[in-house]
């Protein structure tokens, strides 16, 4: 019987060795089980963690309103301040300057926090216009005109064919404010602190204009016509720079919504 019992009691000890490995064994299964499965269930939630979506541009500001503006001519020609009017006509803006009763007025368009104005003497800008153009990382020139008197704006694009930065020669084609499609040529030259501007094809006309970072403002419609390169501020402040054909100094221009 000591030997049966001692017999009982190794098969006992086996079978409990055996029951623990087997639960043991278990034990590790469902660990990598769950291992499997938190892996299974993060690997989206990192997966649409690094996807990154692009947050598309807020829409341009309205530039609407009556401004009260202050600035400073180019060349020591002292301050100046005036009231300023900007109305809305559907592509275009139309902006019209009162300072101290000396009027001058103008035609602006506008790409994303940019615009640009072309303006002359007086009570209308007539016989002015002006391009807004956005410069590509290939170098290409892509924008928007305007001219004083139409409600419709003209697109164009310029393909540079010769030259470096901004100066050089382009292949244009564009839309007028007519619908109609055209195509011609531009050359782009460096002038005191400006570029001038020479579109040939269909009509043949100079302009003068200013660099600001990815863009250009283009004033052209002979030299009665000035130019502004203004930026939009966060709180619809116009922050710019102006001047004419042939400027080799810019005056400055600030103005804030009333």
């Amino acid at each position: 019987m000591k030997k049966t019992s001692s017999i009982v009691t190794l098969v006992i000890v086996a079978c409990v060795l055996l029951t623990v490995g087997f639960a043991c064994g278990n034990s590790e299964t469902a660990k990598t089980t769950d291992n499997k499965s938190t892996s299974a269930t993060t690997s989206p939630a990192t997966s649409s963690t690094a996807k990154t979506e692009s947050t598309p541009k807020p829409a341009p500001k309205d530039l609407a309103g009556n401004y009260s503006a202050t600035g400073k001519n180019a060349g020591g020609g002292g301050n100046y301040e005036a009231n300023l009017i900007v109305t809305k006509r559907d592509d275009v803006y139309q902006f019209s300057w009162d300072s101290k009763g000396k009027q001058y007025d103008g035609v602006g368009v506008q790409i994303d926090d940019k615009v640009a104005v072309s303006f002359t003497d007086g009570t209308n800008g007539k016989g002015c216009g002006v391009q807004l153009y956005k410069i590509n990382s290939d170098g290409s020139l892509e924008g928007k005109s305007g001219y004083w008197g139409k409600n419709q704006g003209e697109t164009e694009k310029a393909t540079r064919t010769s030259g470096s930065d901004l100066e050089g020669e382009y292949d244009i084609e564009g839309k007028n404010p007519d619908g109609d499609r055209y195509t011609g040529k531009l050359s782009v030259k460096k002038d005191g602190e400006g570029y001038k501007f020479s579109w040939t094809g269909q009509s043949n006309f100079d302009g003068f204009g200013i660099k600001q970072g990815d863009s250009v403002s283009v004033g052209f419609g002979g030299k009665q016509c000035g130019f502004v390169a203004y930026e939009v501020k966060s709180d619809g402040t116009l922050d710019g720079k102006w001047g004419g054909q042939g400027s080799t100094e810019f005056g400055t221009e600030t103005a804030k919504k009333k």
